[in-house]
């Protein structure tokens, strides 16, 4: 695996070399065929070369009687050149100049004509042409020196022995650099691929449920390994509370179904009793155990309910129908209620209100549920004497305490108290049912865009705040 990543990221660095290399010369080609084919000035100028405008200069020099002149185009292509001309007989005498230093021999031989050819013979900065003029049967020759600083001109005189062995070197030297260049790009494609295995490897253990490893790096992947990392600890956090959540799951459905199961139970027997004709039972006593079947029936359809409204919180699919609800009677009639329930009659609940109207927009049959919730909780984890106070006051917002002077929750199951599942330890015997009562509570509360939050301490009771 790791000599196929190097490898492959080292024939990309190849293959991206070749490409560049390639599209370099289809591009000079394309250009080299558009200026032959178009005319169009890409690698030099419109302008014609100092060799052709020798050539053609030719025609400028006119030949009367033997007497050599230049045309008034002639003098003006040679004053834009800033150049100069003499012109030669068969001798190499100068039969004609125009525009030339006064340094200029008046006549040459073949050899001398050939210096000023090959060399600068008159300054560092004129080139010499030669061009040949036919008149009136005679043969001219003419020199043209062009002063411009940007022309150039070299004689190379060669071997093509040497040029073989010039090229053979190459080769080995190239041979030479491609092999360098290898060495180089494999020693540079293992420095960067190297973080990539650890990468690799460090993906491969977090697929496996891997979370403790940990990779470092500190160079070009500093911030792909820290991430990498973070992952890491966050999916081994996400693992801890799934784990966290299935067995608080399946302690709740061990629950819930031993839960179900005695009222079940009861129902059956008595109705297996009533159904029995060997037993010959009273009036009275038949609706005395169609009362306990009713009873259980009930609260089976209550635990039925909390599940099918705990999943629909859950999954907000419930549909929520506010209105402006007058929060202080709605409190004082849930308070009402549960005192007039008979199980209850005999509890300490108190209510107070600063206002005799703070209204809020609510689902009233939501909100008295969750509140209800709240209150059921408070007297099911305290004995029987606990005082429960219940109180509203309108800050900024509306804000409702449930407040008890009873045993008090423990700071680890303050974290858990709104988890779904979660039954606290301090449960009393009293306490049956779904287990969902205070999630349904934290999810009615959010879905009114409220904010519920709890604060315990051991022996000193505690407080429930819902602010709307």
């Amino acid at each position: 695996m790791k000599w196929k990543l190097t490898g492959r990221y080292l024939i990309s660095i190849v293959l991206v070399v070749v490409l560049v290399i390639f599209i370099n010369l289809i591009l000079g080609i394309a250009m080299i065929t558009a200026q032959l084919t178009f005319d169009i000035p890409i690698f030099q100028n419109r302008e014609i070369s100092p060799e052709e405008f020798t050539r053609e200069f030719q025609k400028e020099i006119v030949s009367d009687d033997g007497k050599i002149t230049l045309s008034d185009k002639g003098q003006n292509e040679l004053e834009k050149k800033n150049a100069w001309i003499q012109v030669l007989d068969e001798n190499g005498q100068e039969v004609y100049g125009f525009g030339g230093p006064p340094n200029l021999k008046k006549k040459y031989t073949p050899a001398d004509v050939v210096q000023m050819y090959k060399y600068k013979e008159v300054n560092a900065e004129t080139v010499v042409y030669v061009g040949e003029k036919e008149g009136n049967g005679r043969q001219f020759s003419y020199l043209i020196g062009i002063e411009n600083h940007n022309l150039d001109r070299q004689f190379i005189s060669y071997n093509t022995q040497d040029i073989k062995r010039l090229i053979n070197i190459g080769m080995v030297v190239l041979l030479i650099d491609v092999l360098i260049a290898l060495m180089i790009g494999y020693l540079f494609s293992k420095t960067l691929t190297k973080p990539l295995h650890k990468l690799i490897d460090g993906i491969k253990r977090l697929a496996n449920h891997e979370f403790d490893h940990h990779s470092e790096s500190n160079g070009l992947y500093k911030n792909v390994f820290y991430n990498l990392n973070y992952l890491s600890d966050q999916l081994k956090v996400s693992e801890r509370e799934r784990n966290r959540l299935d067995s608080m799951r399946e302690e709740w459905i061990s629950n819930i179904s031993h839960d179900i199961k005695t009222p079940l139970s009861s129902i059956q027997g008595y109705a297996e009793m009533i159904k029995e004709p060997d037993y010959d039972f009273t009036l009275e006593e038949i609706r005395d155990y169609a009362g306990i079947i009713e009873a259980k029936s009930i609260y089976i359809k209550e635990v039925v309910e909390d599940l099918n409204l705990s999943t629909r919180l859950k999954n907000k699919e419930l549909t929520i129908t506010k209105k402006e609800v007058n929060l202080v009677a709605l409190l004082r009639k849930i308070i009402i209620d549960l005192l007039n329930d008979p199980k209850y009659a005999d509890r300490n609940i108190e209510f107070h209100a600063n206002l005799d109207n703070i209204t809020a927009e609510v689902d009233e049959i939501l909100f008295r549920r969750a509140v209800t919730n709240l209150i059921y909780n408070a007297i099911v984890h305290n004995d029987e004497h606990v005082k429960i106070d219940v109180s509203i006051e309108n800050k900024e917002k509306p804000t409702i305490l449930i407040k008890d002077n009873g045993k008090g929750i423990q700071q680890r199951e303050l974290e858990r108290i709104f988890d779904r599942y979660y039954r606290g330890t301090n449960t009393g015997v009293a306490h049956k049912g779904s287990g969902l009562g205070m999630a349904i509570a934290h999810d009615i509360i959010g879905v009114h865009d409220g904010e519920i939050t709890i604060d315990s301490e051991i022996g000193k009771g505690t407080t429930i705040t819902i602010q709307l």
